[in-house]
């Protein structure tokens, strides 16, 4: 087994997995324990001008992903045909951004938001993560692609685009067209509502230093084009609260061990006077399981059984929550305030395990848009032999009860519907519903007797 793992058999004869404290890989992406990559040496790093070196790194992902899959039958994909179908393309490209979108194809046939490929230069950090962007994010809201954030002083933002903007042409091809060609080569069910956003999502992608020319209509209808530059961006996540009345909000963009102490270490200062709590996921991409098992811990006790991964070779481990690590805080106690959880389509991983043991054994209502379905697990990052990354689902999860989250997702008890006036008015329609709901708890329990 993988270094920080140690292989047990059970009565059953099947071999189970101990895990101790290794760090989980965040983003929507991924939940598992996994290491980082070593430094690569650049004096035997293969280059992907030659041929020959493009046909040992495509060679390369495709036998890690055949080997680590975690799925024998590939999602249904015939993965043997999909190396003779990308390998002559990835031979023939004329460049390394080339290359690497035609090993971006063959490992999107897969349909799985974990396995993925990144160029020596777009290595993805999950500890300081950093992406390339326009200075804008887009999504499907009421069947067209709008802007849903805009980064302050960014070339968008200094061009006029807005939230709740309307993405009408990208280097102008009609956005709808682009999307649908986008939709109908990755031969997506019409009730795909995960992999559909993701591909709405990642219309403006490209490489750092392109330019795009993006045309848009706002909210006088009017419509306006500008040429935006791709360029990195650092992403900060971690934990924010605010009081809103009586109800403490908490926010939560990512799972790691420092988010989760800050957790920790604040809960009983974000909750003095509170008499609710909204727990706000979405935002969160995942991260460190262990890390979520200890903040799902202040909502639900020690001992609780969050569900159990399984690799193709049915090794498993089963995650539960665990204050042990919570010795520092010896004056922290679990807190049974009325919770609300919020969800959206980017709620991911680790963070849909929590909303769904919070909801399934009523201890929280869920509130929002259906999640991710995005809850495979990395044991490990592969290093390519050129100086990419490789990520690799190796297991699978199930909850408690059995149930597949992969392509499912958490369905929200109270589901709202974000409309391009919510974007405009900067209303926030989820965190108004979540309000309601507990207005009306405390109308017919004394909510305020029960403060951690």
């Amino acid at each position: 087994m993988h270094e920080g793992f140690q292989k047990k058999f059970g009565s059953t004869g099947r071999s189970k997995v101990a895990w101790y404290g290794i760090v989980l890989v965040l983003t929507a992406a991924s939940l598992f324990p996994v290491s980082r990559s070593r430094a690569a040496d650049d004096s035997k790093l293969v280059s992907t001008t030659t041929r020959e070196g493009r046909l040992v790194v495509f060679d390369d992902v495709w036998e890690t992903i055949q080997e680590r899959y975690y799925d024998l039958s590939f999602r249904g994909v015939n993965w043997s045909a999909k190396r003779s179908a990308f390998r002559p393309a990835a031979a023939d490209a004329t460049s390394t951004q080339e290359f690497y979108d035609v090993l971006r194809q063959m490992v999107g046939t897969l349909k799985d938001a974990h396995t993925r490929v990144y160029s020596p230069e777009e290595k993805f950090d999950w500890w300081n993560p950093r992406f390339v962007t326009v200075g804008l994010t887009i999504r499907e809201i009421e069947g067209l692609p709008t802007v849903v954030f805009v980064e302050p002083g960014s070339a968008a933002a200094r061009a006029g685009l807005r939230r709740g903007d309307v993405i009408t042409s990208i280097d102008n091809v009609p956005a709808a067209k682009l999307s649908e060609r986008r939709l109908q080569s990755l031969a997506i069910p019409p009730d795909d509502n995960s992999t559909r956003s993701r591909t709405i999502g990642s219309l403006l992608e490209g490489s750092a230093g392109t330019s795009v020319t993006l045309g848009w209509q706002g909210r006088d209808r009017k419509t306006q084009t500008t040429v935006l530059k791709r360029y990195w961006s650092q992403k900060h996540l971690g934990l924010r609260s605010q009081k809103t009345g009586s109800v403490a909000v908490i926010g939560i963009d990512v799972f790691t061990q420092s988010v989760a102490m800050d957790f920790l270490r604040s809960l009983p200062k974000m909750l003095n006077d509170a008499e609710a709590i909204v727990l706000d996921l979405r935002a969160n991409g995942g991260g460190d399981a262990e890390a979520m098992a200890q903040v799902a811990a202040a909502f639900m006790g020690d001992g609780i059984n969050l569900g159990r991964f399984v690799d193709r070779g049915h090794s498993y481990f089963d995650l539960q929550t665990n204050t042990q690590v919570l010795s520092p805080f010896a004056s922290f106690t679990q807190t049974k305030l009325p919770l609300v959880v919020l969800t959206g389509e980017s709620t991911s991983s680790a963070a849909e395990i929590l909303a769904e043991a919070l909801q399934t054994r009523h201890r929280a209502r869920v509130i929002g848009s259906e999640t991710c379905g995005c809850v495979l697990a990395i044991r490990s990052r592969h290093s390519l032999p050129d100086g990419g990354v490789l990520d690799v689902s190796e297991f699978d999860y199930r909850t408690v009860d059995g149930i597949r989250l992969e392509g499912l997702g958490v369905k929200p008890d109270e589901p709202v519907t974000i409309t391009r006036a919510d974007l405009y008015s900067n209303r926030d329609r989820a965190l108004h519903s979540a309000r309601a709901f507990l207005n009306r708890t405390a109308s017919h329990h004394s909510i305020g007797t029960s403060k951690q």
